[in-house]
């Protein structure tokens, strides 16, 4: 899941400074899932706007309205017909949902509620660790399953940096584990060490760069 967390009540309430109908948006996909931006956020988020507004003698005005998902144009016809009644929108999802409500609405202004993290897991409930950055030339096959660009504290993709501290930790903090010494262990319980030993075409690393990826699989 994409992995994000509400901004401070000051910052939105700066973003929306000026504004008198604002209607926030909430998502029900990874937002509502990591407890960030689904339906109850919403109404949490709202009440505490409108608490804000009222304590100031602000008359701004907040209604709240959630899709499945803000990432996907379908869900997002439901919309029409109800965001052009405001003066700016506020969005509670990741960062790919506001510009793509951004971009279906591009007369009124969209802002974000939350910060986008990472991609990762959800270990245990209210425990998120990252585990993709969405480098777009997966090697997890070769890795054993660990990923050396989001756990390598380095991003290091050949190979650890030669600072790996006893006990399989990171040079960088005692608390983290090496990722290499961990797809070393992997690779050698399931007898793939020869992996490591391969010689591979350099990484494109094209997402990691400036401009636009796009993939269009059905045409």
């Amino acid at each position: 899941m994409v992995k994000s967390e509400l901004k401070s009540i000051e910052e939105i309430v700066d973003m929306l400074g000026g504004y008198k109908k604002v209607l926030n948006v909430g998502c029900a996909g990874c937002a509502s899932v990591c407890l960030a931006g689904g339906q109850r956020e919403v109404k949490q988020l709202n009440t505490k706007l409108q608490f804000h507004f009222k304590s100031n003698d602000i008359s701004t005005t907040v209604d709240e309205y959630t899709v499945e998902r803000q990432c996907e144009g379908q869900f997002l016809e439901n919309l029409k017909g109800r965001v052009e009644k405001y003066d700016a929108v506020l969005s509670m999802a990741c960062g790919a949902g506001v510009q793509f409500v951004a971009e279906h609405f591009p007369e009124i202004p969209i802002f974000p509620a939350l910060n986008t993290l990472f991609i990762g897991v959800n270990k245990e409930i209210g425990h998120y660790e990252e585990r993709c950055q969405a480098c777009s030339d997966c090697v997890l096959g070769l890795t054993g399953g660990i990923c050396p660009v989001s756990m390598c504290a380095k991003s290091l993709f050949n190979g650890p940096c030669g600072g790996p501290q006893k006990g399989g930790k990171c040079e960088v903090s005692m608390e983290t584990d090496c990722a290499w010494v961990a797809i070393f262990e992997r690779l050698k319980n399931q007898g793939r060490l020869a992996n490591i030993h391969k010689i591979y075409e350099t990484r494109s690393w094209k997402s990691q760069g400036q401009g636009k990826l796009t993939l269009k699989e059905y045409q």
